[in-house]
């Protein structure tokens, strides 16, 4: 799918694509960070019809929301195609060394060869996690990687 991003000068961002049905959509990223998602008519190209327009907190939910199970089937896809490759998920108990302190200083990746890619914490997930992410008792941790790899970040992680 092609996705056309044009400035819209003093407003933001509009993303464009055609979806299966042959309709025009539009994503409008507006300065001041809210969003609307807007409608195109064939008979006049250029004149969008407003469907609904959202905060910026709304959008990042709507995001996670479409995202979130995205991003588990794309691990799915992932460990069909590549042998030996899983996804697992991990826990941070609250009493584990590793509470309340970036998720670099595991070290997890550099000791076991397996990359923590999301962290969901309660209902929010956060994809691509930088080292400097705080893990929370309660944090569930995706790691990719063989399945002894995975087994020792529970390891690291659980203490």
């Amino acid at each position: 799918m092609d996705v056309n991003e044009v400035l819209l000068p003093g407003v933001g961002l509009r993303y464009e694509f055609t979806n299966a049905d042959g309709e025009r959509i539009g994503v409008i990223a507006r300065r001041e960070g809210g969003f609307e998602l807007v409608s195109y008519s064939q008979e006049d190209p250029d004149q969008g019809r407003p469907l609904l327009r959202l905060t910026r907190e709304e959008a990042d939910a709507v995001a996670e929301i479409l995202g979130a199970p995205r991003i588990a089937e794309r691990f799915a896809d992932l460990s069909r195609e590549v042998p030996g490759l899983i996804s697992g998920r991990v826990d941070v108990p609250a009493g584990s060394p590793h509470a309340d302190r970036p998720l670099g200083s595991t070290r997890a990746r550099t000791r076991t060869g397996a990359s923590v890619v999301a962290i969901v914490r309660g209902e929010d997930v956060l994809a691509s996690p930088l080292p400097s992410e705080v893990l929370r008792p309660g944090d569930v941790l995706v790691v990719i990687g063989s399945a002894e790899a995975i087994e020792d970040v529970r390891r690291i992680i659980e203490g």
